[in-house]
């Protein structure tokens, strides 16, 4: 690769900014109820924007690698950070639930997921040596967007009006996203296989990688992963307040909480997982969540124990999304790296729209939570056994010693 370790550190500010301003998007919450108001929709119509955005991020993951190829990987994030605002402005001149789930939900969706799936796996290959903690640091950036905004996007619609607030908010993350872009550098790295302390790791395309079981091992416990976490953040409160018995407004408290372990996990699991090896963190993060949904749907809850198990699963959640991105390139290689977790994440949109529809077929908290707890069980069994397809390490982690020479 071309560039020394400074330019390196400039890269990632400039893929930092990036990440938070398109981690803005986990604040859709606060618009519920303000549109509601506004506008007399059900809040089930307008909450389901949120899924319809969740799934097009994960979707457009697809084609993000194959317009990267295309523009590069700066312009590729500039006319994301212009989507992405653009989206948000033309939801603040909305007057229907369609036109909402058009520019909030694809529009905005698809430009999020475009430039997050490409900018992460950019800087991944820039730090070969570091790819946990670098994941975690990006990923991070992400999270701490969502927690920032929480209180920019409060203000604004109380001083604005909900309307005038999806103005200002698309105004100013386009700004930092694009801005950021200029600072982001395409990382080069030579065809073919690499050279892993003496062993060769090949370098997979999407057609070859989808040509072993590895990878939809990998599907399922990211989906298991997600479904789980994802589940837990949009019914936390309403946990709080059904099973654990919690006024609402202690209740609401868990929102927060969600937001800081989940952002916590990322950078503590994503460095642990250079350190002690990565599938020994997801099946950890497992087993953790396992424990804590028994928890919830079976123990009695007190104040103490249900947030002790929001944190537990919100930790887990945010580093098993961390690592993930570096499994992947462990498994696969680094050079394909954004396609070949592009076609993986797709288990992070299925798991977005599987627990609502999983809790509604099986009629509530409790079995849903039982189901979890059975697919945790299922996929730490596959983290424990699984084998990355090149070299068979028992930790899965081909490239996890490499080092790429600076030039």
């Amino acid at each position: 690769m071309k560039a020394g370790n400074g330019n390196r550190w400039l890269i990632v500010l400039g893929t930092v900014v990036v990440q938070m301003g398109l981690g803005t998007i986990y604040t859709w919450s606060l618009f519920n109820q303000p549109l509601v108001e506004r506008f007399g929709w059900e809040l089930s119509s307008v909450a389901i924007t949120f899924s319809i955005t969740s799934f097009a991020l994960a979707f457009s993951t697809l084609f993000a690698g194959k317009l990267q190829d295309k523009w590069g990987l700066p312009r590729l994030i500039r006319f994301s950070g212009i989507l992405l605002g653009a989206g948000l402005i033309l939801s603040s001149q909305i007057s229907s639930l369609w036109m909402l789930y058009l520019f909030v939900g694809v529009v905005v969706g698809f430009a999020d997921g475009s430039a997050y799936i490409t900018s992460l796996s950019n800087l991944i290959k820039w730090f070969p040596e570091k790819k946990g903690l670098i994941s975690g640091i990006s990923v991070g950036a992400y999270g701490t967007g969502s927690l920032i905004f929480k209180y920019i996007n409060e203000a604004l619609i109380e001083s604005v009006g909900v309307s005038q607030a999806f103005f200002y908010w698309g105004l100013i993350v386009m700004v930092m996203i694009v801005g950021g872009s200029f600072l982001v550098r395409e990382a080069e790295l030579s065809s073919g296989a690499q050279t892993l302390n003496g062993v060769q790791s090949k370098n997979y395309t999407v057609k070859e990688m989808l040509k072993t079981k590895e990878a939809y091992l990998l599907f399922i416990i990211l989906f298991t992963a997600c479904m789980s976490g994802l589940y837990l953040i949009s019914i936390v409160k309403d946990i709080g307040v059904s099973l654990a018995g919690l006024d609402v407004a202690a209740a609401a408290n868990a929102v927060a909480l969600v937001a800081i372990f989940n952002t916590t996990g990322r950078i503590v699991l994503g460095a642990l997982s250079d350190r002690v090896g990565r599938l020994k963190v997801v099946a950890g993060s497992l087993l953790v969540t396992a424990i804590a949904v028994t928890l919830l749907g079976f123990a009695e809850l007190n104040y103490a124990l249900f947030f002790a198990c929001v944190a537990g699963i919100a930790f887990c959640f945010g580093g098993n999304i961390t690592v993930f991105p570096a499994i992947v390139a462990d498994f696969f290689g680094l050079k394909n790296q954004g396609k070949n977790y592009g076609v993986i994440y797709q288990g992070f949109g299925l798991g977005a729209l599987s627990g609502s529809f999983i809790a509604t077929a099986l009629g509530g908290f409790k079995p849903t939570f039982t189901l979890i707890a059975v697919l945790c069980v299922i996929s730490l069994l596959i983290a424990i056994k699984i084998k990355a397809p090149d070299n068979g390490s028992p930790d899965g982690e081909v490239n996890r010693d490499h080092r790429i020479p600076q030039h």
